[in-house]
């Protein structure tokens, strides 16, 4: 189990570079619904069918994981940390499901592999 990053999510949806390792990676991953939030925005705001894509991705069998208190406090706790490298909230949520979890995260954000917070970082490119 790996958890996706929208950066990951969205290079396989836009088959960038590192679409393939995603797509490997699929049918065992989960997302946070603050991630799956991000790729439906900029999907919509690209003009792209956003209602289509959350119904696709309703049925493939990448778990949807809210964002709970646990992923929160989680999210917190890495915030200064993650600061220096200017992740953002969404990023931290990835983080956070992660290290709830016990699962390496899978992005497309090379500045992950700087941190050193207890979660395997899986880069795509």
């Amino acid at each position: 189990m790996v958890a996706l990053d929208a950066s990951a999510l969205l290079a396989l949806l836009l088959q960038e570079p590192g679409a393939a390792v995603v797509a490997a990676r699929f049918d065992e991953s989960c997302i946070s619904t603050v991630n799956l939030a991000e790729v439906l925005a900029k999907m919509e705001r690209d003009g792209r069918d956003a209602a289509a894509l959350r119904t696709a991705l309703a049925r493939s069998a990448v778990e949807w994981v809210p964002f709970g208190s646990e992923e929160a406090h989680q999210s917190a706790l890495l915030a200064s940390a993650a600061r220096p490298l200017g992740l953002s909230l969404g990023d931290r949520a990835c983080l956070a499901l992660a290290k709830v979890r016990g699962i390496p995260a899978l992005t497309a954000d090379r500045a992950w592999a700087k941190l050193d917070i207890g979660v395997e970082i899986e880069l795509i490119r």
